[in-house]
């Protein structure tokens, strides 16, 4: 056994991502592709995603704080960043004096990045984000006008310079739901409200992953997929669109040992082995990302075959049953917990068993976990 390799581990391929890049701009049109890599790329890694999607044809990348857009500048990437959830107390001085494009929601937002620009001596770069019925982030119809009047008024003064206007989507993983088409026509009511009062952005943009891959209505100047990016669908049951995987979450085996009929595994015996069999102990549990309500129910991908695993997740280990090992699995040996190698479970297959969405299951990987990016794009 290599002790110099790590015992658990996510391998991220960002030949996937380039991949995955090149459906949505293709999906995009003449539209341009911001990548979303929020969240560290979601759980991706953020510089690596990003410089490997710009390299791909990606235009831009957005994130939600000033922190992760100033991160992408100190890594060395010149493309335009939007990041756009920020409390009105944030200091937002390092984001105008980076050239980062900063998403607001209402006058108090737009006010606190007036008086950055104002201390750095910089126009600083808005996007004006608008609620069009998500009723989450952006301003709302209350505000809007108040907030057009405040931005008219310091885009005159040279202090801030309005870039794009932007919205979100409550339903777009139910493409034809009358709902997307209530927000395009609400979204394309507030830009002509601004243009009345003679502000133009240069570009506009609502899309996310599953507008961008079902409503090509909804491009408009450019889309912002982010779970697509990484390989996972949006909408499961519409099918995989093309995209590939991009995280393989896998453990190396530490201990193949016999477990004798009539014997209970891990914590509360819960699992009775009902013949002798042959066990492989996986040095993952709960503390790194493997949920404990999935015990007894799902497998890995383990000496080419799936393998269940029996008894509860622990802290940091959990068993799967190897039956005979008749493929003579060893101590060492690599279990793909799941990835989109073919035969390994997908992060959908947990999505659904847990009740949850793709999007939280490449989120779970945490602690010990060390990632590490493989492919011809980690030159880019």
């Amino acid at each position: 056994m290599n002790t110099l390799e790590p015992q658990v581990e996510t391998l991220v391929d960002l030949d996937a991502i380039a991949h995955n890049v090149r459906i949505l701009a293709e999906r995009a049109g003449d539209a341009a592709v911001m990548v979303v890599v929020k969240a560290d790329g979601y759980n991706h890694g953020a510089v690596e995603v990003g410089k490997a999607a710009l390299a791909a044809g990606a235009r831009e990348l957005g994130v939600t704080t000033v922190e992760e857009a100033v991160a992408l500048r100190a890594a060395g990437i010149t493309a335009p960043i939007l990041c756009w959830l920020n409390t009105s107390d944030t200091d937002f001085a390092p984001a105008v004096a980076a050239d980062i494009e900063i998403g607001v929601s209402s006058v108090a937002h737009l006010d606190a990045v007036a008086a950055a620009a104002r201390r750095t001596g910089k126009t600083a770069i808005v996007s004006l984000k608008v609620d069009t019925g998500l009723n989450r982030n952006g301003a709302s119809a209350a505000e809007f006008p108040a907030l057009l009047r405040r931005l008219r008024e310091l885009v005159d003064e040279h202090t801030v310079r309005l870039r794009a206007m932007f919205s979100h989507l409550a339903l777009a993983d139910s493409p034809q739901h009358p709902a997307n088409d209530m927000q395009r026509e609400r979204f394309l009511d507030c830009i002509a409200a601004a243009k009345d009062q003679g502000l133009q952005p240069e570009l506009v943009h609502i899309a996310n992953s599953a507008a961008a891959l079902t409503r090509p209505d909804l491009a408009f100047d450019m889309v912002r997929p982010g779970i697509a990016i990484y390989g996972l669908s949006p909408i499961p049951e519409l099918g995989d669109f093309g995209l590939r995987p991009a995280m393989t979450l896998a453990a190396r085996v530490v201990l193949v040992k016999e477990v004798a009929a009539g014997e209970g595994v891990s914590y509360g015996h819960e699992w009775i082995a009902d013949r002798d069999t042959t066990v492989a102990l996986i040095p993952a549990g709960y503390a790194d990302g493997i949920w404990r309500p999935l015990s007894g129910r799902f497998d890995v991908l383990l000496g080419g075959k799936r393998r269940p695993n029996i008894g509860r997740v622990c802290m940091d280990q959990f068993l799967v049953d190897l039956g005979d090992n008749a493929e003579g699995v060893r101590e060492g040996d690599t279990a793909i917990i799941f990835g989109g190698a073919p035969g390994a479970p997908h992060p959908q297959e947990w999505a659904d068993l847990l009740g949850t969405i793709n999007y939280e299951v490449v989120c779970s990987p945490r602690g010990r976990v060390v990632r590490r990016h493989i492919g011809k794009a980690t030159h880019a």
